[in-house]
């Protein structure tokens, strides 16, 4: 059945007679199920066309079709999982109907945005048709098999000598990082032995290009200090002892913590543009995850006006999501600031890159026992005694944040984190 349209519709026609719905001047992505006859001799059919799943997505791969050929397909029900730019995403679709043909197999790899990866159908009866379909229009990637045994042999480098070369102890990643593992190209053998190459994701390859424009553009400086824990520690305690379902973290009152330091300090909650700097009205937190594929930062929106209860609802939700490969694009795009916790990996200290155009980063480290002077008056019998103090570094874009304004934000957040009761207010 065709639905009813009430909105502009223009039709562009390019390439072999193919055309391409348009409304209001925007191009329809996936398109509605409606009629729409791409090749006269075929019926009516939708094409399934490599979705741009994030703003600056131009190329994709086809990770897995969750559906199979002939397969039926309701509104909201996950086609494939696609690897995008900055993540691997589901590909929903919006319509009911079927699948008729895949034209895109699994693992297919550096796909141009709006090629053709398959056939939707609306009748059943109407799959059959599509059984010999083939789209000629582009060449068809054909996946790499990695078990291939490898005829080649690496040659012998010459001896060239080189200065050293500083390599940073460690590195945050905050882009967006949730891809399959990378497959493992064949073994070679050079003079030294063996050795396995990995090969480049979408991902990995994006990450790699912002970061390095990061710190190449970006004048970054940096600002440590140590932060007292224990009172943080005593009111997570009694807060826990309060609930049973949802439990609060530290890391929970680090958001907490810069998102009411940011709403202190605007000034460090910008961007740097070309023509302006544009300082936002909102905190939305981007918080690095770990997965068993990497790294990817979801973003706890208006962090400013949650309490940790609620915060740490959507960590854990958005955490749970991301290692299911389960988050959707809104939920890992933008933000306006970014915590990297390294705390829990036992590093100590560490700097992290900026995620442009944010302006700051928060890099964490975890937290050790240390001998102070004994404030306690009087005590001459215990003249020491221990504390735990957690070291943060923050990195900032000298552009947008002078020296003192990000000593400020520091200053704020230490505040916060050391009378952790004036988060409650």
């Amino acid at each position: 059945m065709i639905k009813n349209i009430t909105f502009d519709l223009r039709r562009v026609t390019f390439n072999k007679g193919r055309s391409l719905l348009y409304r209001n001047s925007r191009l329809v992505y996936p398109p509605s199920i409606m009629a729409v006859r791409l090749f006269s001799d075929y019926p009516d059919y939708i094409p399934l066309e490599m979705p741009a799943l994030s703003p600056t997505m131009e190329r994709g791969s086809i990770a897995e079709w969750v559906k199979q050929e002939g397969d039926k397909i309701e509104v909201g029900e996950v086609m494939a999982e696609v690897e995008t730019d900055k993540a691997t995403v589901a590909w929903e679709s919006v319509e009911e109907g079927y699948l008729a043909k895949i034209i895109l197999p699994d693992g297919s790899s550096d796909i141009e945005v709006g090629t053709l990866a398959g056939i939707f159908v609306e009748e059943e009866e109407e799959i059959a048709a599509f059984k010999d379909f083939v789209d000629d229009s582009v060449a068809t990637p054909t996946p790499v098999p990695a078990s291939e045994p490898s005829t080649t042999t690496s040659p012998k480098p010459a001896a060239i000598p080189v200065a050293p070369v500083a390599v940073p102890t460690s590195v945050a990643t905050p882009a967006p990082v949730a891809a399959p593992a990378a497959q493992i190209a064949p073994v070679t053998t050079d003079a030294h032995g063996e050795h396995n190459d990995l090969s480049h994701t979408n991902i990995r390859k994006v990450i790699a290009d912002r970061l390095t424009q990061s710190k190449q553009q970006i004048p970054h400086y940096y600002l440590t200090l140590n932060i007292q824990m224990d009172k943080v520690g005593e009111l997570r305690k009694e807060l826990n002892a309060r609930q049973e379902k949802t439990k609060i973290s530290i890391n929970d009152f680090i958001i907490k913590a810069s998102s009411l330091a940011l709403r202190d300090v605007p000034e460090a909650n910008s961007s740097w543009f070309d023509d302006v700097v544009r300082q936002y009205n909102y905190v939305d937190i981007c918080v690095a995850v770990a997965t068993d594929e990497g790294l990817i930062t979801p973003i706890i929106k208006n962090a400013d006006q949650k309490g940790l209860g609620a915060i740490s609802s959507d960590v854990q939700s958005l955490a749970s999501k991301a290692r299911e490969n389960k988050l959707q694009p809104h939920e890992y795009q933008g933000g306006t600031f970014t915590i990297s916790n390294l705390g829990m990996f036992g590093v100590k200290s560490f700097t992290a890159i900026i995620n442009p155009p944010q302006a700051c980063i928060l890099a964490v480290g975890t937290t050790v026992e240390k001998v102070i002077v004994n404030e306690n008056t009087g005590d001459d019998e215990n003249p020491y005694t221990s504390a735990s103090f957690m070291s943060v570094t923050l990195s900032c874009d000298h552009r947008v944040i002078d020296g003192a304004v990000g000593a400020g934000w520091l200053a704020s957040f230490k505040g916060y984190m050391e009378n952790p009761r004036t988060m409650l207010l």
